[in-house]
């Protein structure tokens, strides 16, 4: 916390001081300073009118800027002010941090006052016994739905579903409807459609918003509603959900249990969240970074790379002992040692290429029998022409550098192998790797790296030996 704040609880605000993001959209560090100036202060009131008029996702963007002692006086300065959402905004770590240094009395009315869903997602990385502890200080009814929900499976859709949704019987009619909407205070604060279910709870049609208001009152529901519907089973993973709204542009949908009855929804938003994830977290995979953040320690940043770069250093290990092979080779022409790496870097760039389509393919089920011997065949082809293509280049230059066209051909006849090599590995690694059950996102990279490097060295080293007649 700040000793010597900049800005004096008392002093005048300085121009911009009242607005929270520049024109960059990044955070006005002006307003920033005041705040903090006024958190080392303990100025609660003052706090609490800075941060009132500010959205959830800006809250959580403020909290990720400010330090861990000043996030822990903020929201104790806040106290029932603070929106519990905004925890849902930060980083895990910055959250995990947050839950620690809070009661959990303070935790269970938090959290006990939010959509079930952002509860869920809360709660669902607290340790069980503090957990509990948490649940059981909440009333009776939201515990259970917070129960149902922590018991399926993580990143599931029952996990990311809210439990609040308007449910009615197929034989009311829209006016009956209407009245009970007006008169019910425990309802949803927003919501999209209408779910008609039988006395069991089992789900038998939803009725869209627009359809409902645009007619009479004295039509029952049961003639209105839509009885072909999309819905989600709660086991279901997250990401085949958000593919589900991808493809018929929902809105929200019922999510339903083993049984088919209703037993939450899920929302745009949240599938929304689903996607940026998933993709966040593919990328992440892909360059070997595991589930870091950027809030992370510097300790939790290396546990979080080490594991790769080890990988990658064994790999290391392995193409370098190719280039072994070749060291007489090397010590008769040293323009070897000059020109091998051009091969390896061209072909485990071309090999990243074809990668992230095949990884992206997979990710999004886009491969079919049909479409995969396409693609193999597709990237073959290509590695074939961008090999003539860089071959005639890289040979030319290489050629008129060195005064030596037999070396030009011998680098060039070695980039067409590699690339081949290239699109052919990019292509069946991931696919391999997706057969045994592995994330191709995970170990992709590195093995097909490997493989560019390894067939780079060997074919251009070899092509030489063979061509300058060293064996």
């Amino acid at each position: 916390m700040t000793d010597d704040p900049t800005f004096p609880p008392d002093a005048p605000l300085p121009p911009d001081a009242d607005v929270l993001r520049e024109a960059e959209g990044n955070l006005n560090s002006v307003w920033l300073d005041r705040l903090r100036a006024l958190l080392a202060a303990n100025e609660g009131p003052e706090v609490i009118e800075m941060m009132a008029p500010l959205h959830v996702s800006d809250t959580g963007d403020v909290i990720e800027a400010l330090d861990h002692d000043e996030r822990v006086t903020l929201l104790r300065l806040l106290g029932e002010k603070f929106d519990f959402t905004a925890l849902t905004e930060v980083d895990d770590s910055v959250r995990n941090e947050l839950m620690e240094a809070l009661s959990n009395e303070d935790i269970a009315r938090g959290v006990s006052g939010i959509d079930s869903d952002d509860a869920v997602y809360i709660l669902e990385d607290i340790d069980a016994p503090d957990r509990e502890e948490i649940l059981a200080q909440i009333p009776a009814f939201e515990r259970l739905s917070l129960r149902r929900s922590l018991d399926f499976p993580e990143e599931s859709a029952g996990r990311r579903m809210q439990t609040e949704f308007i449910a009615i019987p197929p034989f009311w009619t829209v006016g009956q409807t209407i009245d009970y909407l007006r008169e019910e205070q425990d309802l949803p604060d927003e919501f999209f459609q209408i779910y008609v279910v039988d006395p069991g709870y089992s789900l038998m049609g939803t009725l869209p918003l627009d359809k409902f208001l645009r007619t009479r009152r004295d039509v029952k529901i049961d003639a209105l509603m839509n009885t072909n519907v999309i819905e989600v089973e709660a086991g279901q993973d997250q990401e085949e959900a958000a593919r589900l709204f991808e493809r018929y542009d929902l809105v929200e949908v019922a999510v339903v249990d083993e049984n088919r009855r209703l037993v939450g929804v899920l929302t745009i938003d949240d599938m929304v969240d689903v996607i940026h994830e998933e993709a966040s977290e593919d990328i992440k995979l892909l360059a070997g970074v595991g589930d870091e953040e950027i809030s992370d320690n510097v300790f939790q940043a290396v546990r979080s790379r080490a594991t790769w770069l080890v990988v990658n250093l064994v790999t290391a290990v392995l193409a370098s002992l190719v280039i072994g092979l070749f060291d007489a080779t090397i010590e008769q022409m040293v323009a070897l040692a000059v020109l091998m790496p051009i091969v390896a870097s061209m072909g485990g760039n071309a090999g990243t290429q074809t990668m992230t389509i095949t990884v992206r393919a997979l990710a999004l089920r886009e491969l079919d029998r049909r479409r995969m011997g396409r693609l193999i065949l597709r990237e073959m082809s290509v590695g074939v022409i961008n090999g003539a293509i860089f071959a005639v280049l890289i040979g030319a230059v290489t050629a008129l550098r060195f005064a030596n066209p037999g070396l030009g051909i011998v680098i060039g006849l070695a980039m067409v192998v590699n690339m081949i090599a290239a699109g052919t590995a990019g292509v069946l690694l991931p696919l391999g790797l997706n057969k045994l059950k592995i994330d191709p996102a995970i170990a992709s990279s590195v093995f097909v790296t490997t493989v560019t490097d390894v067939v780079g060295f060997f074919a251009f080293l070899g092509l030489a030996a063979i061509w300058f007649g060293f064996f």
